[in-house]
């Protein structure tokens, strides 16, 4: 079974933990794509969408779905969105498709957050995957030699830019045994505008699709 097809049913039982009749919080993504479409399908039992990123919208928009700021849509009891890794706390890295920051508010307006991945992105430790931080841009070079100093490898990802107009710079290296500690720690760096570590509010509940099915998890 290849990742598409797991990318696809996993998405489609996320439709199942949506309030009918609500807005709906749209993370970013492949596997998001997925879900959109799936939302397109149920369109009229979706009040309107809060997305997290340009790309998302402009999907949302072609299903035929109203695209709201988190100001006009009010409650959002759902947010729907994948991770580049998670670990058995459902704590996540996120931010691979840089909309890391756009993510991390539409998260903290929803009740609830399913995460929808396939199997390959669930790891014991944080850490493999490269640490995103969205910055301002004159903090770019501090902020990667504060890294250094930790033993993190921060680059700059090339060419570049986020929705909000910032860089973004993947830290290599780093074995994250305390996820909560390390988002509190970096949240006060100055010149960080959001790093990608989803720990403080991780999922509430996780859709993990495998060639076996779809499994549910929650915290």
């Amino acid at each position: 079974m290849n990742h598409d097809t797991l990318k696809q049913a996993v998405a489609r039982a996320a439709v199942d933990h949506l309030v009918p009749g609500a807005v709906v919080g749209v993370g970013s993504g492949s596997t998001v794509g997925f879900f959109i479409a799936e939302l397109g399908r149920i369109r009229d039992r979706v009040a309107g969408a809060v997305s997290s990123s340009e790309k998302s919208s402009e999907l949302l928009r072609a299903q035929g779905i109203r695209v709201l700021t988190i100001d006009e849509a009010g409650p959002i009891p759902v947010y729907v969105d994948g991770a580049d890794e998670i670990d058995p706390g459902l704590r996540m890295i996120k931010g691979g498709g840089g909309a890391l920051t756009r993510e991390k508010i539409v998260a903290a307006a929803a009740d609830r957050f399913v995460c929808i991945v396939d199997a390959s992105k669930q790891v014991p430790v944080l850490g493999r995957f490269p640490l995103p931080l969205e910055v301002i841009p004159m903090a770019q070079g501090l902020v990667a030699r504060w890294f250094a100093q930790m033993g993190g490898d921060a680059r700059p990802r090339a060419g570049y830019l986020t929705d909000n107009g910032n860089p973004i710079l993947d830290v290599h290296g780093l074995r994250i045994d305390d996820p909560v500690g390390l988002e509190t720690e970096l949240n006060q760096w100055p010149g960080v505008v959001t790093v990608g570590l989803f720990a403080r509010r991780g999922a509430d509940l996780v859709l993990v699709a495998d060639p076996a099915g779809v499994r549910t998890q929650t915290r």
